[in-house]
């Protein structure tokens, strides 16, 4: 039964590949010889129509790095203009949320809330920063994803590396992988997040000093 009531708006950080794409295009200039605009300019004149060809063209007829090259034929395309925005990025991250949270899984959006509460008492460094389909939680380096997996449930990933950890926390294969997210438990009501779960919050938190 969905829960009533308002629910709060948080004040979401810019995600780190907003950031990443801001040093790249102020580096840009003085690295390349050409600012992102006229890199994109010539490519749509000079370059192959496709993405993945004009990448390799960069590369091949102008010497550029993979990183550059790849940023430009994603531009020229396009590609990535919102994650280089960082005002629309920040309006966009609320919209994430509330879709996330509509219909059937509206009733998760308490959850989610109590969560975040916890997760910023962890720190002054706490970031939160929403993806379509999730919400990654971030001290260094993403230690804590919020996911409504199912219409029923959220799963609640950390990034644990491989400790040993009891039963109710769900290796999700990740360390194996080099994924940040190695592990997750499964929420359904409030009081599945309890001293446990966040002890365990805490713990990822700890480990990304």
């Amino acid at each position: 039964m969905p829960i009533s009531g308002p629910h709060k708006r948080w004040k979401y950080d810019l995600h780190p590949s907003v950031a990443m794409a801001h040093s790249v295009i102020a580096a840009m200039k003085q690295k390349t010889g050409r600012s992102l605009d006229e890199w994109v300019h010539l490519a749509k004149k000079h370059g192959p129509p496709a993405e993945k060809a004009r990448a390799a063209w960069l590369k091949s007829e102008h010497d550029l790095g993979t990183n550059y090259a790849s940023f430009i034929a994603q531009r020229s395309v396009g590609k990535d203009e919102i994650g280089e925005d960082g005002s629309k990025y920040l309006e966009l991250a609320q919209d994430y949320v509330e879709k996330m949270f509509t219909g059937p899984k509206q009733h998760l959006r308490a959850i989610y809330d109590e969560i975040l509460t916890f997760a910023k008492t962890l720190g002054p460094d706490i970031r939160v920063s929403p993806c379509q389909t999730m919400v990654p939680i971030f001290r260094n380096h993403v230690i804590a994803q919020i996911k409504p997996a199912t219409r029923t449930r959220i799963d609640l990933g950390l990034a644990l590396r491989d400790t040993r950890t009891p039963k109710r926390l769900i290796d999700t294969g990740g360390f194996a992988k080099k994924d940040r997210i190695t592990h997750r438990i499964e929420i359904s009501k409030l009081e599945d997040f309890d001293d446990e779960a966040k002890r365990w919050l805490r713990k990822a938190y700890e480990m990304d000093a």
